[in-house]
């Protein structure tokens, strides 16, 4: 068999929403692709899935799934902290890895799960990517390549996670630092987004308020919180912007999620939740809708990447673990920012 039409069976490790949402029938839509397994949090998790998604096998631990030699690719869905073990248990046991967004819990491990894959460059690695401005991003990156801004002078984003403060709310493993390490609300999301559009960040200044400083955990007991519920950052991009970032799940009756970009020839809206954009240039009255046509709004295909990579058909463009790197490096710049009341320049 050519490598384009390989066979390629998949492990799952961890079935939660996004697997089970997205991954699993994303596989079994392409032709060749096989899930033979799976390993959720528990043995009646796991048969639960097994059983609602007709895959043949279950795995009591992830290191059998790992350790398969049935086993050509891994999807990884499980929280923050455990990615880096996983994904390089995988890479040295052959194994092609597509894992769950972030990409790990701070920097140290995301160069550690890219040079991992440097050491098996014959295997695939993918980072689920962040899908929110699919629809937009062909025709953003082109008004920006075409110059309808002109310079590119600055970025406001504003992303709010939830309305007035809940003290009632129970934790939830994004609080809770031993799981997420240093992602913060949609944080690492927005970031990637931007990468694709304006390129990365050179510096990082940011100020940080943790409204609720403990929740009530599963056993009842309060349980000290360290990551902040509102976040003010300033980064100066590369490419010579200074983006302004709010990620907030305190504001009530805060405006939508948007994304200003203003330049000295033109400016851009992306109103989030309708996903539509808006645009005007220079000796324009008012600003008007832009058109997105549907030759540019891309659909998501994640899975389908994945398997034409590991078929030799197509690289991965979303999300390569070195933009996981660059958006980790940015998370944790974040925390050491506001840690330190200082800019903390990008790389790390």
């Amino acid at each position: 068999m050519s490598k384009t039409n390989l066979q390629v069976s998949i492990a799952l490790i961890g079935a939660g929403a996004n697997t089970t949402l997205r991954h699993i029938p994303g596989f079994q839509a392409l032709e060749g692709v096989d899930i033979i397994g799976v390993v959720n949090r528990s043995r009646q998790s796991s048969q639960r899935i097994a059983d609602d998604y007709n895959i043949p096998k279950i795995y009591d631990h992830w290191t059998e799934a790992v350790a398969d030699p049935d086993v050509d690719a891994i999807c990884i869905g499980t929280w923050p902290y455990t990615h880096r073990v996983m994904v390089e248990e995988a890479l040295a046991n052959g194994k092609h890895v597509m894992t769950e967004a972030r990409m790990a819990m701070d920097s140290m491990e995301a160069r550690s799960m890219l040079d991992a894959s440097k050491m098996h460059p014959d295997l695939i690695t993918q980072i689920v990517p962040a899908p929110l401005t699919f629809k937009v991003d062909k025709t953003i990156i082109k008004l920006l390549r075409e110059g309808y801004l002109g310079d590119i002078l600055s970025v406001d984003l504003i992303s709010h996670l939830g309305g007035f403060v809940d003290r009632e709310e129970p934790m939830h493993w994004r609080y809770d630092r031993d799981f997420s390490g240093y992602n913060i609300m949609y944080m690492g999301i927005w970031y990637e987004t931007l990468m694709r559009w304006v390129g990365p960040a050179s510096s990082v200044s940011t100020m940080n308020r943790i409204v609720v400083p403990s929740r009530e955990n599963k056993g009842g007991q309060g349980q000290v919180i360290t990551i902040p519920d509102h976040v003010e950052i300033l980064a100066v991009m590369t490419s010579g912007p200074i983006a302004h970032l709010r990620f907030s799940s305190i504001t009530g009756h805060a405006p939508n999620d948007q994304v200003w970009m203003f330049g000295s020839e033109g400016t851009l809206h992306l109103d989030v939740p309708s996903m539509t954009l808006s645009g005007g240039q220079r000796g324009d009255i008012n600003m008007s809708p832009i058109e997105i046509p549907p030759s540019d709004q891309a659909d998501w295909r994640v899975e389908e990447e994945f398997i034409n990579a590991i078929r030799g058909k197509e690289k991965i463009l979303l999300t390569s673990f070195e933009d996981g790197v660059r958006y980790m490096e940015f998370t944790e710049a974040v925390t050491r920012s506001a840690q330190e009341q200082r800019a903390v320049p990008l790389p790390l």
